[in-house]
């Protein structure tokens, strides 16, 4: 399997469900703006978005996967199959477990959550209805990560990739078409999250029919590898999920700020979340099937030299994202969300928490390619070790910056916190010589440095002045960016040519 070309599939698939993203995202602003609705809604969506994240595509993912190559590679397709079958029964049951109790228990989850919000009435039971709407998301998104797993086992990235385009598409259409039907319009987002999730599943049921995958009842919960993965799971959720944990204390003190707070760092999330989904999701999703059969077939030279190649185009492509995003804050938010109810002020606002977590984007995207060196190994207790320490530090940084940056100072402490967990999962592979660095890491550095100066240079005289992107029409808004885009990205990549840097260069074949 070419790694390079499966990267390059898997990304173009999130870079259609990102751009569908943005799409949702400006029509959710234009609709709603940033206000009492938009707060109560992510709120709502983030709690099932954040356990999701921990259970399903976190903690699962990098429990199961490694497991899965394991019996993969050293144990009979019926094995195998039976290990499919047990997971899915036990994974649904659970998780349709924590679904209901999550409905029932909605207003106490929002007072633990969201707490400032119990000083409205009104705000907080809008808050408590969506929440219910929303929770059986993740008994939705469990699965589509169980399928996932598999099919990413199996080399099949495209579709897994493809598959989160289904909730923008239903969102769209949500806002769009059936919010003006709601006595509450703001509830036909909620009801989109509902269905995308039941979508997404759907279309994933044919592929695994097709590898003889499609998992059927057989409750087994003594099945030795059944509580393996359980026991994998339990520090798991900890040790691959700081950041989504940070973000939903981010909420608890950003619902203590000013009204809209939770949208702006929302906003400016969701941008950060390109690239991250973009290079990080993407790098992480191939490498952690490849860096698993590599262990399971006891080849360390070539699990070392995976780990290499993930480290050096993730640093190749996320560093030229975060200095775009720290520099190009108001055109981009000017353009994809200066309209309708999203005022100028809600622009300045949400660039601040931008420029803060763009210091942590690349921090953030290594964690996603370091994190399973240890996971592939199944080795928990070194992550969850460095976990708790930068969720200590995060918070700490909170207390610290909220006072004089407010919402802004939410989004810098996740963003350090992100570069710390970073540098001691690296650390931590290095002490155990699980990875050793390749020969040419400084001509690399060096090279790279000079391309990003350049790109600098490039997007800082290119953009102007920021007051002149709150007054140009969306037209021109549109052609100036994407100019200004598109001038970067070949300045950039030019530069990286004229110094010696090939595509060929990162071609790498994964087990």
């Amino acid at each position: 399997m070419n790694l390079l070309k499966a990267l390059a599939t898997v990304s173009g698939m999130t870079l259609l469900s990102r751009i569908l993203g943005f799409v949702r995202d400006f029509v959710i602003a234009r609709t709603f703006g940033a206000g009492v609705f938009t707060d109560a809604f992510f709120v709502a969506f983030r709690l099932p978005n954040l356990l999701r994240r921990l259970f399903a595509e976190g903690a699962f993912s990098q429990a199961f996967v490694p497991l899965l190559g394991e019996y993969r590679n050293r144990r009979s397709p019926e094995e195998t199959k039976q290990l499919v079958d047990r997971t899915a029964t036990m994974l649904s049951l659970i998780v349709l477990l924590v679904s209901v109790l999550g409905m029932v228990a909605a207003p106490l989850l929002i007072y633990a959550t969201a707490p400032g919000f119990s000083a409205d009435a009104d705000k907080f039971a809008l808050t408590v209805e969506l929440t219910r709407i929303t929770f059986p998301y993740i008994l939705f998104m469990s699965l589509v990560a169980f399928s996932a797993g598999i099919l990413n086992t199996w080399s099949r990235f495209t579709l897994p990739a493809f598959t989160p385009v289904m909730l923008n598409v239903a969102m769209i259409a949500g806002a769009l078409l059936a919010a003006p039907w709601f006595a509450q319009p703001v509830e036909a987002l909620a009801w989109s999250v509902f269905v995308g999730g039941l979508l997404q599943l759907a279309i994933q049921w044919p592929a695994l029919k097709g590898i003889g995958m499609m998992p059927r009842f057989d409750f087994a919960p003594r099945d030795e590898s059944v509580r393996r993965i359980l026991k994998l799971m339990a520090p798991a959720v900890i040790g691959v999920s700081v950041s989504q944990i940070s973000l939903l204390i981010n909420t608890i003190f950003a619902s203590f700020l000013a009204t809209g707070s939770v949208s702006w760092l929302y906003y400016a999330d969701r941008l950060m979340e390109f690239p991250a989904g973009l290079l990080g999701a993407a790098l992480g999703t191939i490498l952690l099937p490849s860096l698993s059969n590599t262990h399971a077939s006891d080849k360390p030279e070539e699990f070392s030299a995976l780990l290499d190649w993930g480290l050096r185009l993730t640093l190749m492509l996320t560093l030229p994202a975060a200095l775009a995003l720290a520099i190009l804050g108001v055109p981009l938010l000017s353009t994809l969300f200066l309209h309708g109810a999203f005022t100028v002020s809600d622009v300045l606002q949400t660039r601040q928490a931008l420029l803060a977590y763009s210091i942590g984007l690349t921090g953030l995207i290594l964690v996603k390619i370091l994190a399973p060196g240890f996971y592939a190994r199944q080795d928990i207790r070194t992550p969850v070790k460095i976990a708790l320490l930068t969720l200590t530090l995060t918070q700490l940084m909170n207390l610290a910056f909220i006072g004089w940056l407010k919402h802004a100072g939410l989004a810098l402490a996740t963003g350090l916190a992100a570069c710390i967990n970073a540098g001691l999962l690296y650390r931590g592979l290095r002490q155990r010589e699980v990875y050793l660095p390749q020969a040419g890491w400084a001509g690399f550095g060096l090279r790279l440095a000079i391309a990003l100066a350049a790109l600098a240079a490039t997007l800082w005289f290119g953009m102007g002045s920021e007051k002149s992107w709150l007054a140009m029409p969306i037209a021109e808004r549109l052609l100036t960016l994407s100019a200004l885009v598109g001038g970067g990205i070949a300045t950039y990549f030019g530069t990286l040519w004229l110094l010696g840097f090939r595509p060929s260069d990162f071609a790498k074949r994964g087990a």
